[in-house]
């Protein structure tokens, strides 16, 4: 691998596993030095073992419950001491519930809210300060195709990402003048344990096997744009052809819905 982010800082939300994983132990092979956050202590010992053997560079871990705000306060805290700049933002961190709606636990749907849109915003707000003060740097949302193509079972899930989304549109333009990029990555389904918590039944991840996506082929894309002017970033392409469609012919779009893509 090249020594493209060599000397660059990439802080990773949800690093422990997934996405998140995939993209620091990229980022490490390429030179990086990482701040990974996630909730799980352990096994963001282990990633960050494994990205050091990679690229010799600096590896923070930082525990955090991203849907609790002193956490990501305190975090950020022990961040803007240990480094002195930040290259790349990337807010993996989130999680779903497929179910019907109306049996979703309250309590749920708010943690849902904490961790996938109002934590993203918090430590989003912090970092991209520290990226005006610098002018430079890249804020990168992961929202979801389920932010865009509604599906049954999951109405808060795909609230939460479609409000990641917008807000990363308004971002990008408010940060704009500071030399600061915003990025979203809007990925289908992905072979990672996000379905052991959202697919109840298994029937979903059975019934979209066509859609699935590699964890590690999306992280190298990310990885890919890092430091470009790209707005976007859907996968697959069969999916972002379908949420294009869907905006032109919504009617449409409802009915493919429910035949196709609302097999939970």
């Amino acid at each position: 691998m090249s020594n493209s982010l060599r000397n660059k800082v990439v802080v990773i939300t949800g690093a422990s596993s997934g996405l998140g994983r995939s993209i620091a132990l990229q980022s490490a092979e390429r030179g990086a030095n990482l701040i990974l956050i996630a909730r799980r202590e352990e096994k963001l010992l282990e990633v960050a073992a494994e990205a050091k053997e990679l690229s010799g560079a600096e590896v923070w871990v930082y525990p955090t419950d991203m849907g609790k705000a002193n956490q990501i306060e305190d975090t950020f805290k022990k961040i803007i001491v240990a480094v002195k700049h930040i290259d790349f933002l990337v807010n993996a961190a989130g999680f779903g519930d497929f179910d019907d709606f109306f049996d979703q636990n309250p309590q749920l749907i708010t943690n849902m809210f904490q961790v996938n849109v109002l934590g993203l915003i918090y430590f989003t707000r912090l970092i991209a300060r520290v990226m005006i003060d610098q002018k430079s740097g890249q804020v990168i949302n992961f929202g979801s195709m389920a932010g865009k193509i509604p599906t049954t079972k999951s109405a808060v899930y795909s609230s939460t990402k479609a409000a990641v989304i917008q807000f990363s549109n308004v971002l990008r333009l408010e940060l704009k003048p500071f030399g600061v990029k915003v990025m979203t990555v809007n990925p289908g389904p992905v072979y990672t344990n996000f379905f052991n918590r959202a697919d109840h039944t298994g029937d979903y991840v059975h019934n979209v096997q066509s859609f699935m996506l590699d964890p590690d082929d999306v992280a190298w894309q990310v990885i890919h744009y890092f430091g470009s002017d790209k707005r976007e970033l859907n996968l697959p392409l069969s999916l972002a052809v379908m949420a294009k469609l869907y905006n032109l012919f919504p009617a449409a779009g409802d009915y493919l819905s429910l035949i196709l893509g609302s097999r939970k």
